[in-house]
C-alpha cells in the first residue's frame, strides 16, 4: 500500500477491527436500542429533529396575545414569578397554573414585560421552598455588587440578523480552541465582542478555518473553565449578551471560520439556585439519586439518560444553538465520564471487554447516537467531536452501522499524552518507534483530530509544551540575542513536535490559543489561591508580535506549516506510508499525499548525505525548520531542488530540524 492509497468512505467497525467480532451482538444491540429510544420519544408522529424543540415551548416566549412562560418542574408545589415588574414581589397575577407531565405555565400581557427586565421563579415543594433561575432562560446575569444570578427579559426591538452564511466543512479542520474571557492581554475577563474585534482576526490571519470556542454557556463560576454549567440555554453573561455572541459568530462566518463550540452534557453543577441541582427541590428531576447522580472529583452532579424528560432537555439543547446562533458543531467534552460508570478515573483500557458489561452506561451511549441524529438532521454539515480517552469502538462511526455512535471525529488524547511523557526523558532517548505508533494509532473507521496539546496541559500549574522544553530559560532567554543552548532545543523541538504531529494527523488538527507561538505560561483563573487574580488568565499576544523576541518564529512556522497541508485538499484521505525509522541516528521520515516529512531528532548528529529510498523523481523544498525566518540556524541552502539516483535520495539533515519535500 502506497501513500495514494485511499481511505474507504466509511468502513464499518467490524470489517476494520476482527477483534471486535466476539462483541458483534452487543454492537448492533446499541444500534438497535437507540433507534427504539428514538421511536417511544417520538411515538411514530415526529422526528427525533423535532421532538427536540423544547426550547421552543419551554422557556420565556412573545405570542400574539403577549408572553407566555412554561417550566418543567414536576416535584414543585407552586411557582410564582417575580422580578422587576413586580417590584420582587410575590404578586397573584404572576402564579404558574399546574399542566400535566409536571410543565407549568403563565400567560401575561405584552405590556407586562419589557427587554432587559431581570426575574427568579419562587418555587414551593413539599416541605421547602427557594428561588430559582428557570431551567430554559435565555439569558442570566450576575449582579456585580450582590453576586446573585437572576434570568434576564431578552427581547430587543431590533434582534440581530445574521448577514453571512456559514462556510462550507473544511476537508482537514484546523481547529483554534479558545477561550473569549481569556482572549485579552489585559488582566481582565474578555468579551464577545472584543474576541470579536481582537481575536477573530489574529486567528484568521493564523491560518486556521475552525474556532472551538469554550465556556459559552452560563456557568456560575468563572474558574471552573466552563465545565460546571448552570445554564444550558444562555450565553454566559459575563462575556455579554445573546445578540452580542450571535455578532462573533457572524463575524466568523464573513472571515472564513466555522464556529464550534463545547458542550458539556456529561454533568452538571451542583447549584440550586442559579443551576439545576434540586431545581424543583428534588435532586432527581434532571440528575441520578445517590451516589449515581454525582461525580465526586468534579464535585457535580450527572444527568439520568434514561428519563424521556431529560433527553428532551438535553437533545433540546443541543437544536437550540444551532437554531439560535448557526453554529456549526460542538465539542462533546467528558464522553468518557459519560460512558462508563466508573468515568473512566483510574481506568486501564486494555481489553476490549473494558467496552461492554455492566460498567459500560448504555443510556449514555445511547443518548450519544440521539444526540448526533438530532444535530446532523437539524445541520448535516455541522461536525461532533468527541472528548475520549478509551478508545470506545464506534464512537466516531456512522449511525447506521452497528455500534456506530455517529460522532464525525474523536480527538486523538493518546497524542498529547506521547509528547508529555517524552519530556520527561533527554532526547537522545526518545523512541521514534513508540513515537510514529502513537502518532498514527487510530481505528480505520474513524475520523480523528490530533493535537501536540491543548488547554488541559497548562491549567493551574501545568506547563506548556514550550516550557517543558526550555524550563527557566523562558524567563531571560527568549530574546533573539541570547544565547541559550535551552532555548535553542526548546524552539527547535516545539516546532518539529507540531509539525509530526498535523503531518500525521488522521483527518484534522487542534490547538490551544496561544500555544502556536509558544505561549509561556500556565493557566490559572482568578480563585483563593492565587488572591484572585487576573494575571495567568489572559494571552501575551504581544510577545509575538515582538520583533525581538523568538515568539514571533514559532508564530511564523505554524502558520506555513498549515498552508503546507491546506494547500493539498487530498491529504487527509492519504494514509501516512513509514519510509525510514533510523533509532539509532533519530531519523524519521515517512511519505503522504506526494510529501515526504524528514525528521531528524538527533541532539548533536547531523548527516550531510543520508539516503532513503524513493520513488524516481525530482523534489522540492515546501519547509524547513531549519531557515532562519522560523529561527532556525539557516544550514540548508533555501528552495533546494533533489533529484533521485537509482532511486535513492541523499540529503542534508541536520540535527533537530525538519524538512518537507514535494515531488515534482
Amino acid at each position: 500500500m502506497n501513500c495514494f492509497t485511499r481511505l474507504s468512505n466509511e468502513p464499518a467497525p467490524l470489517a476494520c477491527d476482527p477483534c471486535l467480532a466476539p462483541y458483534r451482538d452487543a454492537l448492533a444491540a446499541r444500534t438497535l436500542r437507540t433507534a427504539e429510544t428514538a421511536r417511544k420519544l417520538t411515538g411514530g408522529r415526529m422526528s427525533l429533529a423535532d421532538f427536540a424543540s423544547g426550547h421552543e415551548y419551554f422557556g420565556l416566549h412573545r405570542d400574539a396575545a403577549g408572553w407566555v412562560f412554561r417550566e418543567w418542574a414536576p416535584n414543585a408545589t407552586r411557582i410564582i414569578v417575580r422580578g422587576d415588574f413586580t417590584n420582587w414581589e410575590e404578586r397573584p397575577g404572576f402564579v404558574m397554573k399546574s399542566k400535566p407531565g409536571g410543565a407549568w405555565e403563565l400567560r401575561l400581557p405584552a405590556e407586562a414585560l419589557r427587554h432587559g427586565d431581570h426575574y427568579l421563579l419562587s418555587m414551593e415543594w413539599e416541605g421547602g421552598r427557594g428561588d430559582r433561575v428557570p431551567a430554559y432562560a435565555r439569558c442570566v446575569v450576575q449582579d456585580e455588587a450582590t453576586g446573585l444570578f437572576s434570568a434576564v427579559v431578552y427581547a430587543p426591538e431590533r434582534p440581530y440578523a445574521f448577514r453571512h452564511p456559514s462556510p462550507p466543512a473544511p476537508a482537514m479542520p484546523l481547529v483554534y480552541e479558545s477561550h473569549v474571557g481569556m482572549a485579552q492581554e489585559e488582566p481582565k475577563v474578555g468579551s464577545f465582542a472584543e474576541f470579536r474585534v481582537k481575536t477573530l482576526p489574529r486567528i484568521a490571519k493564523a491560518g486556521y478555518n475552525t474556532i472551538q470556542l469554550m465556556a459559552v454557556m452560563g456557568h456560575p463560576y468563572y474558574g471552573s473553565f466552563g465545565y460546571h454549567v448552570a445554564n444550558f440555554f444562555a450565553v454566559a453573561g459575563r462575556f455579554g449578551t445573546p445578540d452580542e455572541f450571535k455578532e462573533l459568530v457572524d463575524a466568523a462566518h464573513g472571515l472564513g471560520l466555522r464556529v464550534i463550540i463545547d458542550l458539556v452534557h456529561s454533568h452538571a453543577t451542583r447549584n440550586e439556585v442559579e443551576g439545576l441541582g434540586r431545581y424543583d427541590g428534588s435532586r432527581t428531576a434532571f440528575f441520578h439519586a445517590g451516589a449515581r447522580g454525582e461525580h465526586a472529583a468534579w464535585d457535580s452532579l450527572l444527568f439520568d439518560y434514561a428519563k424521556p424528560e431529560v433527553l428532551h432537555f438535553l437533545l433540546s439543547n443541543c437544536r437550540y444553538w444551532l437554531d439560535e446562533f448557526r453554529i456549526d458543531g460542538f465539542r462533546f467534552d467528558g464522553v468518557t465520564s459519560m460512558m462508563y460508570l466508573h468515568h473512566g478515573l483510574g481506568k486501564t483500557f486494555t481489553s476490549y471487554a473494558d467496552y461492554f458489561g455492566p460498567d459500560v452506561d448504555e443510556d449514555a451511549v445511547c443518548y450519544l447516537g440521539l444526540a448526533n441524529t438530532v444535530i446532523h438532521t437539524v445541520r448535516p454539515d455541522a461536525v461532533t467531536v468527541a472528548e475520549d480517552v478509551s478508545g470506545m469502538p464506534g464512537l466516531a462511526a456512522p449511525l447506521g452501522q452497528p455500534g456506530g455512535i455517529g460522532f464525525d471525529y474523536r480527538l486523538a488524547m493518546g497524542v498529547t499524552d506521547m509528547w508529555f511523557k517524552l519530556f520527561d526523558i533527554p532526547d537522545e532517548n526518545w523512541p521514534l518507534g513508540w513515537m510514529y505508533h502513537e502518532l498514527c494509532n487510530r481505528r480505520r473507521d474513524e475520523r480523528s483530530i490530533s493535537y501536540a496539546e491543548c488547554h488541559d496541559q497548562a491549567i493551574v500549574g501545568g506547563k506548556t509544551a514550550i516550557f517543558r522544553l526550555a524550563d527557566a530559560a523562558m524567563y531571560d532567554a527568549m530574546h533573539v540575542s541570547s544565547a541559550s543552548l535551552a532555548v535553542d532545543r526548546a524552539v527547535a523541538l516545539h516546532k518539529m513536535m507540531r509539525l509530526a504531529t498535523l503531518a500525521s494527523a488522521g483527518h484534522g488538527y487542534l490547538n490551544f490559543m496561544g500555544n502556536e507561538f509558544g505561549h509561556p505560561e500556565w493557566i490559572d483563573f482568578p480563585r483563593e489561591g492565587n488572591h484572585w487574580s487576573m494575571m495567568h488568565a489572559r494571552r501575551l499576544w504581544s510577545l509575538a508580535e515582538n520583533p525581538d523576541l523568538r515568539y514571533r518564529f514559532l508564530a511564523v512556522f505554524d502558520r506555513a506549516m498549515l498552508e503546507t497541508v491546506k494547500s493539498r485538499p487530498e491529504f487527509t484521505r492519504c494514509i501516512p506510508q513509514l519510509v525510514r525509522l533510523d533509532e539509532t541516528a533519530k531519523i524519521l521520515i515517512f511519505e503522504r499525499d506526494d510529501l515526504y516529512f524528514c525528521f531528524n531528532f538527533h541532539p548533536e548528529r547531523s548527516y550531510f548525505d543520508y539516503a532513503f529510498e524513493v520513488r524516481e523523481g525530482v523534489f522540492e523544498t515546501v519547509l524547513d525548520s531549519d531557515a532562519p525566518e522560523f529561527g532556525g540556524f539557516a544550514r540548508r541552502e533555501p528552495g533546494q531542488t533533489y533529484f533521485t539516483r537509482n532511486s535513492r535520495l541523499s540529503l542534508y539533515l541536520p540535527n533537530r530540524s525538519a524538512l518537507v519535500l514535494k515531488r515534482r
